[in-house]
């Protein structure tokens, strides 16, 4: 029955312990797990499932609606924080290496994905849209284990985060293929996939044209405007940063609104919006804020600043002056952790992966045969993002060629007597092997040693700038490859996008979930889970060798990381 309103009603004491423990818990639990495992994420997805329609079902399906809209927003967010994050210096600088490793992060589990054609029985379709699920990256869960390693700001932390950033874009289409997939009845046509990536390439390049030829111009000539008059109204106007918040949001929703409307995903625009706005606030110049002082009015201070509030505020936000030389506190990071930082984090964001949670079916993964085509399917997604550490890998073919013809000449100048002594005059055979003999005896440890001085002496020099060097070692290739590994939200989206759409499942008026899900479901759950696990432990091997290893009474210490690990 329609009704002019809804009409109030006080919720009851069980349904305020319901949800007060959820909240608390969502955030309880992701401090704990951050600060051990490195993924609080699970434990967000597992009070999902056990809040949920899969677990103990505390929550109605009215309010799990309503927490999967508002987790909704989160994503945006989370995927609007990594483009305001993005460096666009040294993106440019890594472009090609991160380039080859997110490629190799995407093409590697789409390819051994289409094992389930074996595995599961499979259909391509099905295959394709398992690889699209595990091709992705988890940015939370890549920036949060670099923030804890301390390698954010080091050559590999930014490798790392641009080839995330990339496979988790790539990820954001194919969300939008998927769905349009589903909606087209499970067929493959041209237009169904062809569109949202043309969509997605248009915007990616008529982005940098509105910034360069719209943006751009159009802050100098305020800047001129402003300059003329600091203490004037605009100047004044352009100095608030609710200003700044109120263009930011809607260029963030003009953003997802077109990109909607023209087809592709809306996480993507979301992306491109946060890279926009960090690329404003670095490369764009501003004025600086008017000094404060007893003549500014007093209309351009807040109620909560003094009259030293711009220095003061220049130092409380000094981590954001790569983002904002000047200082303001219009920058879009400053922006967005005033306004947007406290309900993302302990709200919108935990709220988006215990929705996730809602969507996996606990009860049914633990049967026998989807637990081993799940272990199985999960160590073949686990090579996939291994084989993106091959990039820094430092294979050189100098040391090999060096040996070989270092033993090539070692051989021949053992042969080149008995040759001589074979083909040589019959008057010369009694005396040239003696007379050989010793030659070769004498010149030989002068060749040795001279040999071996070289080879003392080329460490030095290809150690003595570390800078210009790749390190030996595999630790790189493995943090890298580690931390690729884990998928998180992005595939927890996909795998649940394709399933609702009925690509997973034979029978689209089945009950129950898919095989094809289920197995899906455990790779992205486990490589998750062990991603950051090896990564911690790597890390903290590199550490002590950094500090020294006491080996037979002698204290062995180097530099593992080499290049990689400079800023």
């Amino acid at each position: 029955m329609t009704t002019a309103s809804l009409p109030y009603h006080e919720p009851g004491i069980i349904t305020i312990l319901i949800h007060t423990s959820f909240l608390l818990l969502l955030n309880i639990g992701n401090f704990v797990l951050d600060h051990t495992l490195y993924c609080g994420l699970l434990g967000q997805i597992f009070l999902g499932i056990a809040w949920g329609t899969p677990g103990a079902k505390w929550l109605t399906v009215e309010t799990e609606e309503v927490i999967v809209q508002l987790g909704y927003l989160g994503l945006l967010l989370l995927v609007y924080e990594g483009g305001l994050s993005t460096s666009l210096k040294a993106i440019k600088a890594n472009i090609l290496l991160s380039s080859c490793v997110a490629i190799t992060g995407i093409a590697l589990p789409i390819g051994l994905s289409f094992a389930l054609l074996k595995l599961c029985d499979a259909t391509p379709l099905q295959a394709f849209a398992a690889g699209a699920a595990l091709c992705s990256t988890s940015l939370g869960t890549t920036f949060t284990v670099l923030g804890s390693t301390g390698l954010i700001q080091a050559r590999l932390g930014v490798v790392l985060t641009s080839a995330a950033m990339m496979d988790d874009v790539v990820g954001l289409v194919m969300v939008q293929v998927i769905s349009n997939l589903g909606s087209s009845g499970a067929s493959i046509s041209a237009v169904t996939i062809i569109r949202p990536l043309l969509v997605s390439v248009a915007f990616a390049a008529c982005a940098p044209v509105a910034c360069v030829f719209v943006a751009k111009p159009i802050t100098l000539w305020l800047n001129v405007m402003r300059t003329k008059s600091p203490l004037g109204f605009l100047n004044r106007l352009l100095m608030d940063d609710r200003v700044a918040w109120l263009i930011h949001t809607l260029i963030l929703i003009g953003c997802i609104a077109g990109s909607s409307y023209a087809g592709t995903s809306n996480l993507f625009a979301a992306y491109i919006a946060g890279t926009g706005i960090s690329w404003w606030d670095s490369e764009v110049p501003h004025p600086k804020p008017p000094v404060a002082s007893t003549a500014v009015p007093a209309t351009i201070q807040d109620e909560a600043q003094t009259t030293e509030s711009p220095t003061v505020n220049r130092m409380e936000t000094s981590e954001h002056r790569d983002q904002h030389p000047e200082g303001s506190n219009s920058s879009g990071l400053f922006t967005f952790e005033k306004y947007y930082a406290q309900s993302l984090y302990r709200i919108l964001r935990p709220f988006f992966f215990a929705s996730i949670g809602f969507s996996i079916p606990i009860t049914e993964m633990f049967s026998s045969k989807i637990v081993w085509k799940g272990l199985v399917y999960t160590a073949l997604m686990i090579v996939g993002k291994m084989a993106c550490g091959i990039w820094l890998l430092r294979i050189s073919f100098a040391p090999t060629i060096s040996t070989i013809s270092t033993k090539f000449t070692a051989v021949m100048r053992f042969l080149r007597p008995k040759i001589t002594n074979l083909w040589g005059r019959p008057h010369e055979k009694s005396a040239s092997p003696r007379n050989t003999t010793n030659n070769t005896r004498q010149t030989q440890p002068p060749s040795s040693s001279s040999s071996h001085q070289a080879r003392s002496t080329r460490p030095t020099t290809e150690t003595s700038d570390p800078a210009l060097i790749k390190p030996r070692s595999i630790y790189p290739a493995s943090i890298l490859g580690c931390a690729m590994a884990a998928r998180g939200e992005i595939g927890f989206l996909i795998s649940s996008v394709a399933e609702s759409n009925h690509i997973f499942a034979i029978q689209s008026n089945s009950a129950k979930n898919s095989e094809i899900f289920l197995v899906v479901t455990w790779a992205i759950m486990l490589c998750t889970i062990l991603g950051p696990l090896a990564v911690g432990l790597v890390v903290r091997r590199v550490e002590r060798l950094q500090q020294g290893v006491q080996r037979q009474g002698r204290l062995i210490q180097g530099d593992v990381l080499g290049v990689w690990g400079l800023s």
